[in-house]
């Protein structure tokens, strides 16, 4: 008996294993990007146009991942930069977390044009996600998220009513690093997931009270965790220095998951933030390893694209 137990013991461990073991890499493409234009996050709409924000200037690009034409449709006047991104469907507008400069902006989806402006005095506003409520913002170097609430039918609130909500319970906090990065919102249950790049813990987040318990992944990390992106039970995080995404089967109430796979592609360079449309995953290469961000002397003809990767 006690030998059966043993090797009943040893096969589960190795079909833990292998059930988190990385995918071979896929059959993927590319669409380019302009030379130069240090992309960080991108945003994939339901008509498969697809939205990048620029880290050198906060210029936003518009493309179609269909033909993977695209041209610049807004490029700032000021000084700014754009990180995470969030394309709001019922309204066509575009949130983008100003990094940085502790600053969120809004765009009209169709035509580029500067719709509003928002201080959330962060010290470095990372990723984005809306609901029909609130615009929820993460920030990298403070353990707190930021909500702009939405006025009727998601219309945009003037002045600047932004909260700041601490963030609690298991939330651990390095000021020596980054920490809070990707974000995503559960129509389920009403609860963000964030993402922590510092630890590769995820969070269940109660945006009302910032209450933040960490999904047990049944001892697995995230290491590197950046962008993530939430399709049904199924929540995509992009692991950018380690050129993958993590798959992984979330628990209808999100206090638990496990590790189905890892996708990999050959043309990957330090993806940072996904989008999807029709049976295909769209990560954006950052190249931070040859590009870091807000380095002036990164090369302006420096190549960047967008990665088409199918998911069976």
């Amino acid at each position: 008996m006690r030998r059966i137990a043993t090797l009943v013991g040893a096969l589960t461990v190795l079909l833990t294993v292998l059930a988190a073991a990385p995918a071979a890499a896929r059959t993927s493409d590319t669409i380019p990007l302009p030379n130069g234009f240090q992309p960080e996050g991108i945003a994939v709409t339901d008509d498969g146009t697809f939205y990048a924000g620029s880290l050198k200037d906060g210029s936003i690009y518009r493309g179609d991942v269909r033909t993977g034409q695209g041209d610049v449709i807004f490029s700032p006047g000021d000084v700014r930069t754009a990180v995470g991104l969030w394309y709001d469907e019922p309204t066509g507008h575009l949130f983008v977390a100003g990094g940085p400069f502790g600053a969120a902006h809004v765009y009209d989806g169709a035509t580029g044009i500067e719709l509003a402006t928002y201080a959330l005095g962060g010290a470095f506003v990372n990723d984005v996600v809306v609901t029909p409520e609130a615009a929820y913002f993460t920030d990298s170097f403070a353990p707190v998220i930021y909500k702009l609430p939405l006025g009727p039918h998601r219309s945009l609130p003037a002045g600047n009513p932004v909260e700041t909500i601490p963030l609690g319970g298991d939330y651990v906090f390095d000021p020596t690093t980054f920490n809070g990065n990707g974000i995503e919102a559960s129509g389920t249950t009403g609860m963000l997931i964030l993402a922590n790049s510092s630890n590769g813990t995820l969070y269940r987040v109660d945006p009302a009270t910032g209450d933040a318990t960490a999904i047990d992944l049944g001892g697995a990390s995230v290491p590197n965790a950046d962008g993530v992106l939430l399709k049904g039970d199924t929540l995509y995080v992009v692991q950018n220095f380690l050129n993958q995404i993590a798959e992984i089967r979330l628990t209808p109430d999100l206090a638990a998951g496990h590790i189905t796979g890892v996708i990999t592609s050959p043309f990957y360079r330090i993806p940072t933030t996904v989008g999807a449309y029709k049976g295909s995953l769209f990560a954006i290469n950052a190249r931070f390893d040859v590009a870091p961000p807000f380095d002036p002397t990164v090369d302006p003809t420096l190549e960047y694209e967008v990665v088409r990767t199918p998911l069976h």
